[in-house]
């Protein structure tokens, strides 16, 4: 009998998590032939959700629980899951039921079709504001032409991993992570499902438009290194633009006999390169900065408590 783990990871959901559990454990009940392993994430919650996840495990010995020290972040909540899922394949679910478990049987057929990776793509964001969806379109446009690697657009996180897909995500330890690009590098055999995205069950988003642009700065820097080569494609037209307007100056100087001010001139040149100085600085700052990180060395999370049958000796 195959095995199949749900990764949820969870941070202050305790009014989503009863209304999330009826309708997987439904799900399960009747998907006989496989044996299912419910893990959540803890991510630090501040609310009741580590007390009301250890209350449907006195109910269902398939749900196991893994409670992180603090909150570390959904791409490390993630991460631990991975770590901890014992399945033949894993399935990423949010808590908040935006992406419906009734899906999950369709992921399953694809997967024993012989697909790697099922992801689920959205064919409509309900609950989503206009900003919201037009940011999300641009920041794929964006990562796309940064990198030659096909990204999956309109696409989170709910989707079906095989086994071999999960080792090769455990393999990737990077502290800054953006799981949606890991998924696009690792490769295999992908299958898109197509699917409506529900409005939140409960409770309210946890990602604000800061959080969002951490995000999207960690996927574009983390994924690729092409915004180091704007530093080049600046330069060389700067300098031809610098030359022509050099050979203006000493032309028109000879040919019209008219003087230049030569305050205005070093005024709009000292402006313009210490613009593009700054802007390169910021962009090799990023990647100084998670340098900086990576060479800690230290571990991605920390453990409070966990509960399931997988034996674990390290954080």
């Amino acid at each position: 009998m195959k095995k199949i783990s749900i990764i949820i990871p969870a941070y202050n959901e305790e009014e989503a998590l009863p209304p999330l559990y009826d309708r997987i454990k439904k799900l399960m009940d009747t998907m006989e032939k496989y044996e299912f392993e419910l893990l959540f994430v803890n991510d630090g919650s501040k609310d009741k959700t580590i007390e009301i996840i250890k209350q449907l495990r006195q109910e269902d010995n398939r749900i196991c629980y893994v409670d992180l020290s603090r909150n570390f972040g959904k791409e490390i909540a993630m991460i631990a899951g991975l770590d901890y899922a014992t399945g033949d394949c894993v399935i990423f679910m949010d808590a908040d039921l935006q992406d419906p478990p009734e899906l999950i049987p369709e992921l399953v057929k694809y997967w024993e079709e012989g697909y790697d990776d099922v992801y689920a793509k959205r064919k409509s964001r309900k609950g989503e504001t206009w900003l919201k969806k037009f940011t999300s379109k641009m920041y794929y446009k964006v990562l796309q032409s940064m990198t030659k690697v096909e990204i999956q657009r309109d696409t989170g996180d709910f989707r079906l991993l095989d086994r071999r897909c999960v080792n090769a995500l455990k393999k990737l330890r990077e502290s800054q992570r953006n799981t949606k690009s890991m998924f696009s590098w690792i490769g295999y055999k992908k299958k898109e499902v197509l699917y409506n995205r529900e409005p939140r069950v409960a409770g309210s988003t946890k990602w604000n438009y800061i959080k969002l642009m951490d995000l999207a700065i960690d996927g574009i820097t983390s994924f690729t290194t092409s915004p180091l080569r704007i530093s080049t494609f600046i330069a060389i037209p700067t300098f031809i633009v610098l030359f022509i307007y050099f050979i203006y100056v000493i032309v028109k100087s000879f040919v019209v006999h008219e003087a230049i001010h030569a305050f205005q001139a070093i005024i709009l040149l000292i402006l313009f390169f210490s613009g593009i100085q700054i802007l390169l600085f910021g962009i090799v700052g990023e990647y100084l900065g998670r340098i900086f990180k990576e060479t800690k060395n230290r571990p991605l999370y920390l453990v409070n408590e966990y509960n399931g049958e997988k034996e674990k000796n390290e954080d």
